[in-house]
């Protein structure tokens, strides 16, 4: 499914919770979804900085395509780590790297995070973004 398919799903899916702890609660089932993260990956060298929490990302090229692995030891956190992975993974650097990801601004994510976690977003972006870039110019 094209990425900005996958953001308009996730904006529809936010938009029939009016109250904000009703989405923190499904931000919450988001991770709880999460494929579990092997403990050998919880390593300094996944960890990203700028998290108030501690925050994995590992990545893997399949058939062409970035596969994107994550989690976090906060239940909010990890939520927004499955929601990142579900609207990048599975596609090519080229999509991951030339998409405006406009869901967070939909959704209103930015306004409802304090600061430390608005800064731990952007680091896990930029991350995945990387991620992107590097398998990009090795093909």
């Amino acid at each position: 499914m094209e990425i900005n398919l996958i953001q308009d799903e996730i904006i529809e899916e936010f938009s029939s919770f009016d109250d904000w702890m009703d989405r923190y609660s499904l931000l919450i089932d988001y991770g709880n979804g999460l494929e579990p993260f092997p403990e050998a990956d919880k390593n300094e060298q996944n960890l990203i900085d700028g998290c108030q929490s501690k925050v994995w990302f590992t990545a893997e090229m399949r058939d062409g395509k970035i596969v994107y692995h994550g989690d976090s030891d906060a239940i909010l956190v990890k939520g927004i780590v499955a929601l990142l992975i579900r609207v990048l993974s599975d596609h090519t650097p080229e999509e991951i790297v030339n998409t405006k990801l406009y869901f967070i601004d939909e959704i209103n994510l930015r306004e409802h995070l304090s600061p430390t976690r608005s800064n731990g977003l952007n680091a896990m972006l930029k991350q995945m973004r990387l991620f992107a870039l590097t398998y990009q110019a090795q093909s």
